[in-house]
């Protein structure tokens, strides 16, 4: 039963649209156009006749496969979406978008470039060398990337635990099928137990650009008013953050939802939960990047090179993957 909503949906549908599609893995994809031939019962046509439309950047992340001993040279086979079944019955038509919002410095746009098309020379190096910090004591009070959850947790729980004073815990409340609401935690970048105190560093997990925050916009915790934390953010104003819902639906109907203050800490964060924000400045640790075009995600989440200051960095971080190329 918990099934008919998407099968309603999916009936009634006429566009599915995925976003960051570097991310999705070719058997999902599969899987994925399996079910809409079975639910809409068009079995010749590719996704049972909905128009897909699929948005990212394959030189960004790749999907996550879970490794064993010889994932990698199945990953190679099958691990993007572009070697499926379905994208070669799909048959999508490519549309390249040209201009790039995010950097406007030249010198830096360029750099990307070089790193896009696999043309990484001396003077790419240069560039980013040019941003490694030496002294790890004049690094500025920006958002930390790296490449694992490990270093990202210790960070945060070691400066958490700097600051005096009380900790405020708010629990996520869950409501609707057990199913559907563990999906929705997975998803949340706001833990289900978020652990906060006056002076922590703080990135908002979700879009309210009426209150004056996106997914991404980070400041600090001035105060607890009311059991509502108020944050500080980079252009100086207050925000009150109040909870909010994260939830599945159906034509307007709530199936299933989570609640939790919009929020995590960030003094770091993963390079994985960092693609498709922009970052005024971070600080990055590439040393210890294990995927292609890892490096290039955290680079490019910079607006500018002077926001750019990198603590190390290794050669599979200014690599992208050769089956992308």
């Amino acid at each position: 039963h918990e099934k008919d909503y998407i099968v309603k949906r999916l009936l009634k549908a006429k566009v599915l649209v995925i976003d960051e599609i570097s991310m999705l893995s070719g058997n999902t994809f599969d899987m994925v156009n399996a079910v809409c031939k079975s639910i809409r019962q068009v079995p010749d046509r590719p996704f049972g006749g909905l128009q897909v439309i699929c948005v990212g950047d394959f030189f960004q992340l790749p999907p996550i496969i879970k490794k064993n001993t010889n994932s990698l040279e199945l990953f190679e086979e099958n691990g993007f979406v572009f070697s499926s079944a379905a994208w070669k019955e799909l048959k999508p038509l490519t549309c390249y978008l040209t201009e790039q919002h995010r950097q406007s410095d030249l010198e830096f746009t360029k750099t990307l470039a070089q790193i896009r098309t696999n043309r990484v020379d001396e003077e790419t190096h240069t560039t980013i060398r040019g941003r490694v910090v030496k002294e790890l004591t004049e690094l500025p009070d920006v958002t930390k990337l790296y490449s694992h959850n490990a270093h990202v947790d210790t960070v945060n729980n070691r400066e958490i635990g700097k600051l005096s004073g009380k900790v405020k815990i708010y629990e996520m409340s869950l409501k609707g099928k057990d199913t559907l609401t563990a999906s929705l935690v997975k998803s949340c970048l706001s833990p289900e137990k978020l652990e906060l105190k006056v002076g922590a560093k703080v990135m908002f997990t979700k879009n309210n650009p009426d209150k004056g925050f996106v997914n991404g916009t980070t400041g600090t915790i001035l105060e607890f008013k009311y059991d509502i934390p108020r944050v500080q953010v980079g252009n100086g104003m207050v925000i009150d953050v109040e909870p909010m819902d994260w939830s599945v639906q159906d034509q307007g109907k709530i199936l299933a939802s989570i609640t939790q203050i919009p929020l995590r800490l960030a003094w770091a964060i993963t390079i994985h939960k960092s693609q498709g924000m922009s970052l005024d400045a971070a600080i990055m640790d590439l040393s210890q990047v294990f995927e292609y075009g890892q490096g290039y995600v955290a680079l490019s989440r910079v607006r500018t090179l002077d926001g750019l200051y990198v603590i190390g960095y290794n050669d599979r971080a200014l690599q992208v993957h050769p089956r992308v190329q």
